[in-house]
């Protein structure tokens, strides 16, 4: 299973703790991270995933794999730069937003608009003509946030599964 973490690329110290949190509870349970391979809360989930042995996969801007972090285990290159964003939610069957900017808030609405199932550990709130829009399943913690989107990863595959017979 993939799970994409998404977040801003230049996170404060706590964001990136939780991220990295994020990172190793998904590898410790054998999932790998996909993310946009560069700093902030992607590197942090990258780092945290291989300190569990976990593998990683950096969907990068440019056209460089020198310029994904030192954790990320496959660059895959796009020279897409922010269009990226697509590809990092569309390879996970569930995202985890750790804090964010817009670039978050971007992929975060590329996965709901495709039906993919966003958990958010600290990051963007969403409204809709005057109400709390409950879409983006809030986590309290990196393991809940774990367990959540494992949840809703396995029922999207068995989803899509019954969609194909």
């Amino acid at each position: 299973m993939i799970i994409s973490v998404i977040g801003e690329g230049n996170a404060r110290p706590d964001i990136a703790e939780l991220a990295e949190r994020v990172g190793a509870e998904l590898a410790r349970r054998g999932v790998s991270v996909v993310c946009g391979g560069l700093g902030g809360v992607m590197e942090a989930a990258c780092r945290g995933a291989k300190s569990a042995g976990g593998t990683t996969i950096g969907i990068l801007p440019g056209n460089d794999p020198n310029d994904g972090n030192q954790w990320v285990d496959i660059p895959i290159l796009t020279g897409m730069g922010y269009a990226r964003n697509v590809i990092v939610v569309k390879t996970g069957m569930a995202a985890i937003a750790v804090g964010g900017a817009f670039g978050t808030l971007s992929e975060i609405g590329h996965a709901l608009g495709d039906g993919i199932p966003v958990i958010g550990l600290q990051t963007w709130g969403l409204s809709r003509n005057g109400e709390t829009d409950k879409t983006i399943v809030m986590a309290s913690s990196p393991a809940d946030a774990v367990d959540k989107a494992i949840e809703a990863a396995e029922n999207r595959v068995t989803s899509l599964e019954q969609q194909t017979h």
